[in-house]
């Protein structure tokens, strides 16, 4: 492309202007690695642009995408880098040190590798007594590498593309789909080259309550009912799958026991906690979706509520 920056940084944005400016300053630091890159933040219909959250940081665009959902979003800023790669991070990520330095040195050094996913992990107010759901997120919310060895695709938190590959795969889907599951299995499906990257770690909060907690599985389990299909035969695999789902916590007890994501007894006593309350919510979502059906106007509403 002739651009003499190595890496393009796409991060969608919505009403979080204190978590962008943590993101930013995160990226910023790593400009010590002498790796030139380029961000682009793209709003998504924030009641502010963001732009002293912006403000000060060198080789920064911001601009607007009116299109509601995080994958408009990224399509736009993806369509405007200048660099042979691009990287894709959310607001509220905290990119740890030698992010984009290990980005662009694995994308050089193994050619054949065409997308990577990088590590998430969860940013905890105490390290040493996480909450409830901190501990539960630890565990069960991001597991990147299963994301990519085992289903074909990273999550769009930490995840890097050679911009050739994006534009050739193209776009990322609306707001009416998981945009990362889809367009990462459109690509290796294509034949593309995928690894999962660890030492591309970024942070991620938690969930602050079991509300906004549940609000995020409302868009997961809408959009898996969303593929169900008609006919009698689907209800009842699905009403199987919710009474698994509602059975499952009996058998996490042994998953906790073994995690290296998390240590101590109280720790793990306080995951188990909350994946039995958070499985026995998805257990009731499903059942409603069942007899009711409305899966289109959850998903709409996570992305207006959270962003």
């Amino acid at each position: 492309m002739g651009s003499a920056y190595q890496l393009s940084v796409v991060i969608p944005h919505l009403n979080e202007p204190e978590n962008l400016r943590r993101c930013l300053l995160s990226l910023d630091a790593q400009r010590a690695d002498d790796v030139p890159f380029e961000v682009i933040v793209v709003d998504n219909g924030s009641a502010r642009m963001p732009e002293e959250a912006c403000a000060g940081f060198a080789d920064l665009r911001l601009i607007r995408e009116v299109v509601p959902g995080p994958g408009p979003a990224r399509n736009l800023g993806a369509s405007l880098a200048r660099a042979d790669l691009l990287a894709f991070i959310d607001a509220d990520c905290v990119a740890q040190p030698g992010w984009v330095r290990s980005i662009v040195l694995a994308m050089r050094d193994r050619p054949e590798i065409d997308l990577l996913g990088g590590d998430i992990a969860i940013l905890m107010t105490d390290v040493h007594r996480p909450t409830a759901i901190e501990a539960y997120e630890s565990v069960y919310s991001y597991r990147a590498e299963r994301y990519v060895e085992k289903h074909g695709y990273a999550a769009t938190g930490n995840m890097a593309v050679r911009t050739s590959v994006f534009r050739s795969v193209g776009p990322f889907g609306g707001i009416s789909t998981m945009e990362d599951t889809e367009w990462g299995q459109r690509a290796t499906r294509l034949g593309h080259v995928i690894a999962f990257l660890p030492e591309a770690k970024v942070l991620t909060p938690s969930c602050k309550s079991f509300a906004e907690l549940a609000r995020r599985w409302d868009r997961h389990v809408a959009h898996e009912f969303r593929h169900v299909g008609g006919g009698l035969a689907a209800k009842i695999r699905w009403l199987c799958y919710c009474a698994v789902v509602a059975a499952s916590p009996a058998f996490e007890a042994i998953r906790l026991l073994r995690t290296q994501r998390i240590s101590g007894l109280a720790n793990r006593l306080r995951a188990l906690a909350c994946v039995t309350r958070v499985r026995l919510y998805r257990a009731r979502l499903m059942l409603n979706l069942a007899l009711r059906g409305n899966a289109k106007s959850l998903v709409e509403k996570w992305n207006r509520e959270t962003g």
